[in-house]
């Protein structure tokens, strides 16, 4: 188990590198992202001006509050809070960010299924795990919204972070096809057979 520090935009190798249980720091900038989002960029036929290549995405739809555009606050938006939410019902947009977009990282919490583990180990990406819970502390990693597009979709916009330390984040699932889901599914089946084998509970 290691920890990285990623100043993102990353190339495939720096990914390559990360291991299911090794813990990441990510650096300079981040970029949200939700169904609604997705939606509409591969559904809907829409793009975006925002170059995601070798970036990392996080699953959210922040609370923000509208103000004036300053410097303190360049898109006009002041963060309140901005949590993750659960992956899995984005399932189906991995290897499209991925293939079209060239995100290297998703942050997310819960998880992800089959089809994004074989996207990461067919294109070089990992899932980073966040704890559920944590939006107030998540929010004081960063330090401001950059820049917005697909506003028409808030809060389920396209938005750009900018970040400080955010992490450490847990690798759950990288690119050599492992999967930290997996290994807990098969430990809960084992001490499940065990516990029903001690009770003389017959499962076939």
């Amino acid at each position: 188990m290691a920890h990285y520090d990623l100043y993102t935009p990353v190339d495939e190798a720096q990914i390559r590198k990360l291991q299911v249980d090794d813990t990441v720091t990510l650096h300079q900038t981040l970029y949200g992202i939700r169904d609604a989002t997705q939606i509409h960029l591969f559904d809907k036929g829409r793009t975006t001006r925002f170059d995601l290549r070798g970036h990392a995405v996080i699953h959210t739809a922040p609370n923000v509050r509208k103000v004036p555009v300053s410097d303190a606050f360049p898109a006009g938006y002041e963060p309140v809070c901005i949590g993750t939410t659960t992956s899995d019902r984005m399932e189906r947009f991995t290897r499209p960010l991925m293939q079209q977009y060239g995100v290297r990282m998703i942050v997310g919490k819960g998880g992800l299924r089959e089809s994004s583990q074989a996207a990461f180990r067919d294109l070089g990406g990992v899932y980073l795990a966040i704890i559920g819970g944590t939006a107030a502390l998540e929010t004081t990693w960063i330090e401001r919204i950059e820049a917005v597009d697909l506003d028409d979709l808030n809060p389920e916009s396209l938005w750009r972070f900018r970040i400080n330390n955010f992490g450490p984040l847990l690798v759950a699932m990288d690119s050599h096809g492992n999967s930290l889901y997996d290994e807990v599914k098969a430990d809960t089946a084992r001490r499940r057979a065990e516990v029903l084998a001690r009770l003389g509970v017959q499962t076939t």
